[in-house]
């Protein structure tokens, strides 16, 4: 078990309001986690200055330096978080220009899949608070936009969205299929323990990695990938769920009995290559 590869498919680093890049990769490996997928953060928790394209060329630095100096592999997520539609209509800006905004960012996001900086798309979707119908039409319009974007890359999307049982699942899984990707490479981030094919609709669904989630997810099934969205604020520390809780809860529960090492592997190894396309060290 020392040598079981472990991914936090979803946790966000942050120099600025942070412990940034090195330290959480430091403190990830050190609870013997191997392998950190990275999704760039909002415009706005980056300072004044950031434009989207600037956010998303700093993620794919971070994971560069993680790389570089930790023994952990990292790769990049790049996308336009839903809360920016909000944010841009907010500031007076209207909702059409805003849209074009938002769709140049998900080409710009393609494009650092395709230049091979970055796995996949994300997080994108729709607001998990209360938004105008016009607004959520938009939110829907981009999240199509995006799993298009993701199909003609050959890549990934991590969806953003409302907490979501099989009806949302049902809902992401037909949008999925009128964008011609293939629906394993959805991922529904901060998913709860919706494991089975008649709750996900054939979506693969990122648990948040909870004990009770994990061990109902696990009571269904494999077909899962495990993460904290894990903030790296220090104003919130240990928000969402800390960067060593991925590799404290696969190793407690193998030693529990819970979990096996080979279904360890499976979700920590297998499901990310099939998912992402890419080969784990």
């Amino acid at each position: 078990m020392k040598d079981l590869p472990i991914t936090d498919n979803h946790i966000h680093v942050d120099p600025v309001n942070g412990d940034g890049p090195l330290e959480v990769a430091k403190k990830f490996q050190k609870a013997g986690g191997t392998v950190m997928i990275i999704p760039n953060k909002p415009t706005w928790t980056m300072g004044e200055s950031y434009n989207l394209q600037e956010t998303m060329e700093e993620v794919i630095k971070y994971v560069q330096e993680i790389n570089e100096n930790v023994d952990v592999k990292a790769f990049a997520v790049v996308g336009a978080h839903p809360a920016e539609l909000s944010r841009l209509i907010k500031e007076g800006i209207s909702l059409d220009k805003a849209e074009e905004m938002m769709k140049d960012a998900l080409q710009d996001a393609q494009k650092l899949v395709l230049e091979g900086k970055a796995i996949a798309i994300g997080e994108i979707g729709r607001p998990h608070y209360e938004a105008s119908s016009e607004e959520m039409e938009v939110h829907n319009r981009l999240m199509l936009r995006a799993l298009e974007l993701a199909r003609d890359a050959d890549c990934a999307v991590q969806l953003h969205t409302e907490s979501s049982g099989e009806k949302q699942f049902r809902e992401f899984a037909e949008m999925a299929e009128k964008a011609g990707i293939s629906k394993h490479r959805v991922v529904k981030h901060f998913s709860g323990p919706f494991v089975l094919e008649e709750e996900n609709h054939g979506l693969t669904p990122s648990l948040i990695a909870t004990k009770k989630v994990i061990v109902q997810g696990l009571k269904k099934g494999t077909n899962f990938l495990m993460e904290t969205d894990y903030l790296d604020m220090k104003t919130r520390p240990g928000a969402v769920l800390g960067p060593k809780t991925v590799p404290r809860r696969t190793r407690g529960l193998i030693q529990n009995g819970i979990l096996t090492v080979e279904d360890a592997h499976k979700i920590h190894v297998d499901n990310v290559e099939r998912v992402y396309g890419i080969e784990l060290p």
